[in-house]
């Protein structure tokens, strides 16, 4: 999910894993290329160019299709959404009664993954405007996308059983995303039936709302996405890192991630990059070599 985040990338990205790029195999400081200087390089070799995110996304793709299989074969009474009013330490989930089944799915970095704009990120002026540019890239033609691997097979073999697919993006523009997911393989998207965007309920990037707008209609048996708040906007209230860290480990959360819920990776921009080395190291699981600070 590609929201408003220029400013978090840099620093964050650089804090967590910059230190990646110097410490593995022969990679010393004077080896390393102008480029990997760059603080946002080291997601990026990750999610774009590393054989490891490549099998995390088939892997979440192939356990998602097997789940869907599964939920089709054996109905349940409560799709995966969150119902209003819920809770993540108690949640309740919205009822299938009548409904056919669906999935839904964030785009950015979920179904399809956007090397253009990230290599512009990347490689160009850092004086731009972000919001200016992310407009002109949701205006592009999509030939600089791709689908995350595994999303066109899965996609189709979701259809297949008879599962409705649908994207739920915080893009701005219905035919410009509708446009970019048939370039990436991934149509068709039918804005306001297969296809939802940031506009559309007044409520900005918060995705429940049209969450609900979709699961009044489908029994959603599957959602995925590479931020949380892909699957209940409860995850991005304020909390500091440790405390959004175990929101996703209460016991009832903690099993729908794999059972209805799929986290896609996406260590390039996002809510998730944030936090010091003391907010992220527990202070009873820190260590230096004996006689160092």
């Amino acid at each position: 999910m590609r929201g408003w985040v220029a400013g978090v990338t840099a620093v964050a990205a650089g804090l967590s894993l910059s230190g990646c790029v110097v410490a593995v195999g022969n990679n010393s400081p004077a080896s390393l290329s102008p480029a990997a200087a760059n603080t946002k390089l080291a997601g990026m070799q990750y999610l774009y160019g590393s054989v490891e995110a490549d099998a995390i996304s088939r892997q979440a793709w192939n356990a998602l299709v097997s789940y869907a299989a599964d939920r089709v074969r054996r109905p349940q009474a409560d799709s995966v959404v969150l119902a209003q009013g819920s809770s993540l330490e108690s949640p309740r989930f919205v009822p299938c009664a009548g409904k056919r089944p669906a999935a839904v799915f964030d785009v950015d970095e979920t179904v399809l993954l956007n090397l253009g704009f990230e290599y512009d990120d990347l490689t160009g002026r850092s004086d731009r405007d972000f919001s200016g540019r992310w407009r002109a890239w949701e205006q592009s033609d999509g030939h600089a996308v791709l689908p995350t691997p595994g999303a066109v097979a899965a996609i189709a073999d979701l259809r297949a059983m008879g599962v409705t697919v649908i994207f739920n993006t915080n893009r701005d523009d219905p035919a410009g995303a509708a446009r970019v997911i048939d370039a990436a393989g991934l149509g068709p998207a039918v804005h306001g039936d297969t296809l939802f965007v940031r506009p559309d309920t007044g409520n900005g990037d918060n995705k429940d709302p049209r969450r609900w707008q979709i699961a009044q209609r489908y029994c959603v048996i599957a959602m995925g996405g590479d931020q949380l708040g892909d699957f209940s906007e409860l995850f991005n209230t304020s909390a500091t890192v440790a405390q959004r860290r175990a929101r996703a480990d209460g016991p009832r959360i903690a099993a729908l991630w794999g059972r209805g819920w799929f986290v896609f990776p996406n260590p390039v921009y996002g809510k998730a990059l944030k936090g010091s080395a003391d907010d992220i190291f527990p202070a009873d699981r820190r260590w230096h070599p004996t006689g160092e600070q």
